[in-house]
């Protein structure tokens, strides 16, 4: 397949998506805020629309302006999510008007454009990057969806069971360098480049993210109780908010369950936990005797591979993923159980590195040496600093277009919305490890 073909494919596959979430549910549903934390969906959707305009009409194709008159209303920058229900937003019917027409233009810019001679265009990176941009979106209209009251709009068959057995709770990752980021994945954001060799000591990484049962180990132990096992931001804003389990959590009696778009069900003891915030994901790995991987750890950890000392972009190797690799698109709804997908293991035989659920690392959002920002600093330099922390590997909602070995995510040490969970790290701590 062309590089212009492989770009119309993924245009059209992300559309589907977003158009599949965003006639899932009524009128008064799209245009609802659901959650200060998020835009109502109409609002993403427009959005999707106005990126496209902006990046590809106008500056990649030099067209006329569609929709000038909404730039300011879809500037993610201009407006905090809890204000844009006050906006005068299009409507659901001229918003699917706005992003078809819009789309139709992007096609002929495709068609006529040369993917080479300037950096915006070279390998066709514009596109990619408004195919990412969509995806991204699409797995935040799932969030909003997951807070969502009433009754289940979206649906979708479990994953398949596990199929990797009596795996052992840790890897050891040996002392050593290894390349981290990329000079040469032509889709890559500005924050995942340039390339450079880190070096990092020896360490232990959990094989499998860390299950709900595990995780009720910790509630069951009374880890939301004990300071000890909070930093003190986290023990601050546990006791402010009341925090006492996972978001969507509730005990009845014996039994922990959880609501999942729309559907009370037992909390399934052997999935990934999610929708934990960084701080909660931190005070685990603490009472567990661990701690969070730093970034490096974790890519280390999925793309290194001690045969041939290089990095991979992903940890099964470069092709892209498949459904045999990883939990990925929505197609399930949920994460898979700890130990599915072995095809995606990495090269050390650590698992689900790539989809399932985001991990929270202990890195704050910083630039790698070398940074630059292209083509707009606001899609990353204006976050780094230590007020977010850094999440790998992509959710079962994440898109294939949107994950890789590379791929850096960051959010606020409170934000339990997300698809995120966590698995822990230890020092090896002597020689015997080693």
């Amino acid at each position: 397949m062309n590089l212009k073909d492989r770009i119309a494919d993924e245009l059209i596959r992300g559309r589907q998506r977003s158009d599949t979430l965003t006639q899932a549910v009524e009128h008064d549903d799209l245009v609802r805020q659901h959650s200060p934390l998020m835009s109502p969906l109409v609002w993403d959707y427009a959005h999707i629309g106005n990126q496209e305009e902006l990046w590809l009409v106008r500056d990649v194709g030099g067209r006329e302006p569609v929709r000038d008159d909404i730039d300011t209303i879809y500037d993610a920058f201009q407006h905090p999510r809890a204000d844009r229900p006050q906006l005068p937003l299009l409507g659901p019917t001229e918003a699917r008007s706005y992003v078809n027409t819009v789309r139709n233009k992007v096609f002929d810019v495709l068609e006529r454009t040369a993917l080479a001679g300037r950096p915006l265009v070279d390998d066709g990176f514009a596109f990619g990057m408004i195919v990412q941009h969509e995806q991204q979106h699409d797995e935040t209209m799932m969030a909003t969806h997951q807070l969502r009251n009433g009754a289940p709009a979206l649906h979708a068959g479990p994953p398949r069971p596990p199929q990797a057995a009596n795996l052992p709770h840790e890897v050891l990752v040996p002392a050593g360098s290894f390349t981290m980021g990329t000079d040469v994945e032509p889709w890559a954001l500005d924050n995942e480049r340039p390339a450079r060799a880190v070096h990092t000591g020896a360490y232990w990484i959990d094989t499998v993210p860390v299950s709900n049962g595990d995780y009720i180990a910790f509630l069951d132990g009374g880890g939301y109780d004990d300071p000890r096992w909070w930093a003190p931001g986290g023990w601050a804003h546990r006791t402010s908010v009341g925090l006492s389990a996972p978001l969507f959590w509730r005990r009845e009696g014996g039994q922990w369950w959880r609501r999942r778009f729309g559907v009370d069900e037992p909390v399934p003891v052997d999935e990934p936990v999610q929708h934990v915030s960084w701080y909660e994901a931190d005070a685990y790995a603490r009472w567990a005797g661990k701690r969070l991987p730093t970034e490096a750890e974790w890519e280390k950890a999925a793309r290194w591979d001690p045969e041939s000392g290089r990095s991979r972009r992903y940890p099964w190797g470069d092709d892209d993923p498949t459904p045999a690799h990883a939990n990925l698109g929505g197609a399930h709804l949920q994460p898979a159980p700890v130990g599915s997908y072995p095809d995606g293991a990495s090269p050390l035989g650590v698992h689900q590195l790539i989809g399932d659920v985001w991990e929270w690392t202990a890195s704050d959002f910083t630039r790698h040496p070398g940074f630059v920002a292209f083509p707009y600093r606001e899609y990353s330099e204006v976050f780094f600093g230590d007020e977010y922390k850094v999440l790998r590997g992509g959710s079962w909602a994440a898109d294939r277009a949107a994950v890789r070995g590379t791929f850096r995510n960051w959010d606020y040490p409170i934000r339990r919305q997300i698809f995120a969970g966590l698995r822990c790290a230890r020092d090896a701590a002597d020689a015997a490890d080693v």
